[in-house]
This record gives structure tokens, C-alpha cells and sequence, in this order.
């Protein structure tokens, strides 16, 4: 099987920290030719499921390749730095990284946004919007060969969604604070880290600890250039994987129960088009930085929010437990 560079750079990643990582095939899928490629989910640090927890996820659209690099390149570092670093490694005792770093494998072989069954899996868990939604950017019903297809109504979820979900559930839902970050490009011209809801404007349950996060991360890196907002400010959807994920944690422990933030980073890859026009000549341009020294600035650029989100994931006293006090008017 000839890998392409994600999976190439996940093996590598597995052969070389054999010690310290642990893995697990969560499904196989089939591309065209009849290749098969793994949904391969990662665990790192403590086994105890209810210390606090870092998410990680790349690669759900097929295009947008950029995600799963940078989470590579990130797990290097921190995989690298913990073999040296003694405080690195003893956090570790009561800290979990998880993390999936390509989860549509056949969709990045394929070049292609869906997966090889053309279904749009940001599309694909059963939740209806409550709002109107642009069509058909915000899912449809109509055809695989249509771009936002969220599979054909009263069909189980794909088999990459469904590994995802429960991936999710199984490795982060019992943590007394967890933190996911999904990778994404694509849209508009500067880098977004956007909350739910996608399937309503408003109406988030975990607003404050959203605007806590946001604040801490400004105060402790005054020059970032991230654009804190839900997603609904921009669009609403049928389907998102996150809503019905941060819906079912909700379900599961109520409003009172351990926080559960799930973001998602939405990289402005129009300014790199708008910097190199001659990208849109290439199938994937509009997602992906071409020119080498950009695609090493932004691999690199992103590695201080991993960073940060693990510190606050670690530390949720100083975003979580502030919804309380204002809560008790203290």
C-alpha cells in the first residue's frame, strides 16, 4: 500500500515512540482501487479516564490536510520534549492527550472533501438544525456527488463518524475537564477558534467557561490573532459532529457536571490564497498552504495554542471553576 504523507508521518510517529504512545485501530476504510486505510486514535500520559483531558482531531475533511500536519508535528514535539524535560513527563502522571489525527483517510486519498462514499461527515451525526441554513453548505439529502451530502436519511452514521464518536465518548467523557480541538480550513481570512452550537445562533450552555478560556488565552499571549466566536456566527448546520458530542456529555453528566469544551480551529486559509493566487490552480490550494516557507510558518504557528490548551486543560481552576463563582454571585 503506498501511504500518503499524513499516514506516511503517523507511522513513523508510531515506530518511533513505541514507549510512550499508545494505539488502536478504530475502523478501516475502503478508497478507490480497493486500498484500505486505518482511523488510527492515540492515547498519551495517564490511564485514569477522569484526569483531565486534551483532544486532538485532523483531517475529518479530505481536503483540508493542513489539521492532521499540524497535530503531527506537534505530538513530535511534545513526545521529544518529554524525553528530556522531567516536569514534561511527571505531568503526564495526572494529564491524557488523545487524540485522532487523520479521521477520513480515504477522503485524503482520494482528494476529496467527503469520504469515499462522498458523505460529508461534519454533516453526518443526527442532529437537525434549528435554523435555516445556507443551501447546501449547511447539509443536504440530494446526492453523494454533491458537496455537504449528509448521507441518506434513517442510515447510520459512517464508519469514520462513528469512530470518532465514540472515541470521544469512550476516552474524554469521563474526565473531570476536557478540551477538544478539531483542525479545519477553508474559510475566510483570519484563523478562528469557533464554540457550538452550528445547529442554532446562541443558546450554549457553556458560554462563560467559553469567554474564561478566551480571556486567559489573551492575558497569556496578548499578541495572538485568534478570533474567539461560535460557529453559528458565521453559519448553522445540520449534522455537526461536535453538537451532538458536546449534547450527548451534556445528557450524560447535566449542566452541573464536568466541563467538556469541544473547539474548533478554523484556519484562515484564504489569506494564503490571497498571498499565492497560483494555489487554486492545485485541487486542494484553497485549503492547504503551498509555498514551503508558509506551510512551515503555519505548521508552526498553531503549536503554542496546543500548547496552551493542554496548560489549561490541566489547570481548569482558572476558567471552570470562575462559572461557579459568578453563578453564586460571589
Amino acid at each position: 500500500m503506498t501511504d500518503f504523507r499524513e499516514i506516511a508521518e503517523l507511522r513513523a510517529l508510531l515506530q518511533g515512540s513505541s514507549d510512550l504512545l499508545r494505539h488502536r485501530v478504530l475502523c478501516e476504510v475502503e478508497a478507490s482501487g480497493g486500498r484500505r486505510f486505518p482511523v488510527v486514535g492515540l492515547t498519551l500520559g495517564s490511564e485514569d479516564r477522569s484526569h483531565p483531558t486534551l483532544g486532538l482531531f485532523g483531517g475529518v475533511h479530505g481536503l483540508e490536510r493542513i489539521g492532521s500536519r499540524i497535530i503531527l508535528a506537534w505530538l513530535v514535539s511534545f513526545l521529544e520534549r518529554i524525553r528530556w524535560d522531567e516536569h514534561a513527563r511527571r505531568r503526564l502522571e495526572t494529564l491524557r492527550i488523545v487524540a485522532i489525527p487523520v479521521v477520513n483517510p480515504g477522503g485524503v486519498a482520494m482528494f476529496r472533501r467527503g469520504n469515499p462514499a462522498g458523505v460529508d461527515l461534519m454533516r453526518n451525526a443526527p442532529v437537525e438544525s434549528l435554523e435555516r441554513n445556507p443551501f447546501p453548505f449547511g447539509g443536504h439529502r440530494l446526492s453523494p456527488r454533491l458537496w455537504y451530502y449528509r448521507g441518506r436519511e434513517g442510515d447510520p452514521m459512517e464508519p469514520e463518524a462513528r469512530a470518532l464518536t465514540e472515541f470521544v465518548q469512550e476516552e474524554m467523557f469521563s474526565s473531570r475537564a476536557a478540551i477538544s480541538l478539531d483542525f479545519h480550513s477553508g474559510f475566510g481570512f483570519s484563523d478562528r477558534l469557533w464554540y457550538p452550537y452550528a445547529k442554532m445562533t446562541g443558546g450554549f450552555p457553556r458560554t462563560i467557561e467559553v469567554l474564561n478560556l478566551a480571556a486567559l488565552l489573551d492575558a497569556t499571549y496578548p499578541q495572538n490573532t485568534y478570533r474567539v466566536e461560535a460557529q453559528s456566527v458565521n453559519y448553522t448546520t445540520h449534522g455537526d459532529l461536535w453538537d451532538w458530542l458536546f449534547d450527548l456529555h451534556l445528557a450524560r453528566h447535566g449542566a452541573d457536571g464536568p466541563v467538556f469544551i469541544p473547539w474548533t480551529l478554523e484556519l484562515g486559509s484564504w489569506n494564503w490564497v490571497r498571498k499565492n493566487p497560483r494555489q487554486l490552480l492545485t485541487f486542494s490550494g484553497a485549503f492547504n498552504p503551498t509555498v514551503p516557507h508558509r506551510l512551515r510558518r503555519v505548521m508552526r504557528g498553531h503549536l503554542t495554542l496546543c500548547d496552551f490548551f493542554l496548560h489549561a486543560v490541566h489547570n481548569p481552576d482558572a476558567w471552570a471553576r470562575k462559572r461557579l463563582r459568578q453563578e453564586d454571585g460571589s
